[in-house]
This record gives C-alpha cells, structure tokens and sequence, in this order.
C-alpha cells in the first residue's frame, strides 16, 4: 500500500464523524462486537467450529476480535490474502481457491512453513498435480476437496468425485487429505447434508479420515445447525452486515456496523441529487436490488446509477425533506464486502465519535 502524504487529514480519536471526510466507509464499533459475539455464540451453542471468512473486511485488527471471541481461524479467498495474516500472526487459516502455477506454488510453499495449520482447496486432478510437485519432499500440505452442493461455482459434482479425489489427494507424496469444503446456495441445509454423509461413508469404508467438513455462507449462518454433518461453518458478511443481510432476514437495521458517509454536492433538479460515492466508494453490485444502497435518511429516495465519483440519487419517491447541497447521509451498501476493498483505511466510531482508523491490510490481494 502506497503510503499517504503526513498530513493526510485522518481524524483523531474522539472526533466527530462530521470530521470525516467522504465518501468514507464508516463502521459502528458497538455493532461490530455484537455480531461477532452473537454469531460465536450461536455457533458455540450447536457445537459448530467458526471460522469467519476475513474477506469482508480485510483487517488485522477485526479478524484477531473474532478468534479472541472463539473462532478456531480465519478463512481466506487468495493466496495473498492469507500471507497478509500470517504475517499478522494468524497460524490457523483455510484458503478456498484453487492454486495454480509455479509463481503461486513456491508462495504456497512458504507460507505453509510458517504457519502451523495451513489448509487449501483442490476440485481437480490437474490442482492436486500441481501440490504434489510443489511440495514433494517437503512439510507435507493439507489439502480438501470442495464440494459443489447447489452453489454452481467451484466444486467435485458429486460425492463419487470427492471420494475418487480424495483418494488421488491421500496417494500423493507430500499432501495429506484434510476434509470436505462447500459453499452452497442459500436455503441448501439439505442438499449438503446429504452430499456430505454420503462422502463421509464412501471414504470411512476405504479407511480414509475425513476430519474437515466445512460448511460456509453468512446467507444461512443462523441456519447452520442443520447441517449436523459440518464441524465449522465459515461466514464473512455478518461481521458488519449489508443491505442484501437485511434484505434475507439474516439481520436487523440495528446490526448494520458498516454505512458509507457521503456528502450530497449537487441538486441539479428538484427531483433529483448527486452524492460523492461513486463506484470508487459504492459496489457496483446489485445483488438483485435496483439500485446501488439505500440511504438511512431518505427513505423512498434511490440511488439510481453511479459513475466514478458521482452517485445519482431519484427523489421522486422520497418521503423524508430533501437534502440540501452540503448535506451528509449514510448509504447501507448493497454488499459490504467488495466496499471495503475499495478504501486504503476504514473509520470506526462509539457513539457518533471516531475510535479508531483501520488500515485495509489486506486490500488488492487478488493473487
């Protein structure tokens, strides 16, 4: 991350957030802590493992709360993200992505020497290949097959797949087979149960152990429970939650930590204002919503497109006062996630003060 200039106007702790220059990513430290303790308890309570998914928020900071609080690790999307929190001195973390290549590979093999449990995902003949070269002769590596459960992503089709890739993962020199990994659509407790026990028996009647089946997805994270063949879930949204969480039922408005802060810079027409979060602040991704946020103040308004720094807001249907130019608001984002990404530091506040600026460590780590 290139730093910034000293004077870069950060605010201080204790600061308003009316200091706070927009667009800026703002999230609620109270807010914060209650979902990370309401979700560990849920999964304390049905004796589920959780591993919280640090894609959303990508700090240091947030991720070492939620183990502190009873995670059992981290879960990582990119090789790079996870050498990012092993340098932060996690020891306990899951990839779920395939790893290719050379370049990636010799990574691999680096930071599986220094962290104590490393596990990565494999789907295909071809990515179990590719580890056992890479680390023949060497600190063996955990690998688990991902399973295709109704997700339509990444994933063995069937159970007969995960089985016969399990068996190539066991026979490898230098790999060791950890586990089951899926991520499946919202509503597909079922559809995974079963895949998994049906796994789980294929591979306990050739002696295989199968100590890893992990489950994931905030969509269905109070639903967990019903996939009483999981040993860990992994979710990542929950820990701030987003318009799309509200949306499914999977929380209320007073558990959305994260809000976006803009400043409203024009009223071009009556019906119509322009914010400074353009696609640069805001996600461009409508997760089946029409429009790109809903705005805390203005109720009925909608932000209608977005271009690089300019947010088009329609307050035809708005049934709050209009704004004014100068004017602040907060924008839910539609996904939180891909927001946080988009900031080299986040903003949290207590009680409408700044408590502390985060840096993003592990923003652009897409490799």
């Amino acid at each position: 991350m290139m730093p910034l200039p000293p004077n870069f106007p950060w605010p201080e702790p204790g600061a308003p957030l009316e200091e706070v220059l927009t667009p800026m990513p703002v999230i609620d430290e109270d807010r914060l802590a209650a979902n990370i303790a309401r979700a560990q308890a849920y999964m304390a309570a049905h004796g589920l493992g959780f591993r919280p998914h640090i894609k959303t928020h990508k700090i240091a900071a947030v991720a070492r709360a939620q183990v502190d609080a009873g995670a059992v690790g981290i879960n990582c999307q990119k090789l790079t993200e996870a050498e990012v929190f092993a340098g932060a001195g996690f020891d306990d973390i899951l990839v779920t992505y395939n790893i290719l290549g050379p370049a990636r590979l010799r990574r691999l093999v680096a930071l599986n020497d220094r962290v104590a449990r490393l596990v990565v995902v494999a789907d295909s003949a071809e990515t179990v290949a590719g580890y056992a070269a890479a680390f023949a002769g060497g600190k063996p590596l955990a690998v688990a097959v991902e399973c295709d459960t109704g997700g339509g992503r990444c994933g063995v089709q069937d159970p007969q797949a995960a089985f016969a890739l399990a068996q190539r993962i066991q026979a490898a020199g230098g790999l060791r087979f950890a586990g089951l990994v899926t991520y499946p659509a919202p509503g597909g407790a079922a559809r995974v149960e079963a895949f998994l026990r049906e796994a789980m028996a294929l591979l306990a009647a050739a002696g295989i152990d199968c100590p890893l089946r992990s489950n994931g997805g905030s969509p269905d994270l109070w639903q967990a429970h019903l996939v009483s063949s999981a040993t860990e879930h992994r979710a990542g949204t929950y820990v701030y939650n987003d318009r799309a969480m509200l949306r499914a039922g999977e929380c209320g408005r007073g558990d959305l930590a994260m809000h976006v802060l803009a400043t409203v810079v024009s009223r071009p027409t009556p019906q119509r204002a322009v914010l400074d979060c353009g696609s640069k602040a805001l996600t461009s991704d409508l997760l089946g919503f029409a429009d790109y946020g809903e705005i805390e103040e203005l109720p009925g308004a909608r932000i209608t497109s977005l271009s690089e720094e300019h947010a088009v807001v329609d307050l035809t249907g708005c049934t709050a006062p209009a704004p004014g130019v100068g004017d602040r608001v907060r924008v839910i984002p539609n996904h939180t996630c891909v927001v946080s990404n988009l900031f080299d530091r986040i903003v949290f506040h207590r009680a409408g003060r700044v408590s502390r600026v985060e840096d993003v460590a592990a923003r652009g780590t897409v490799w």
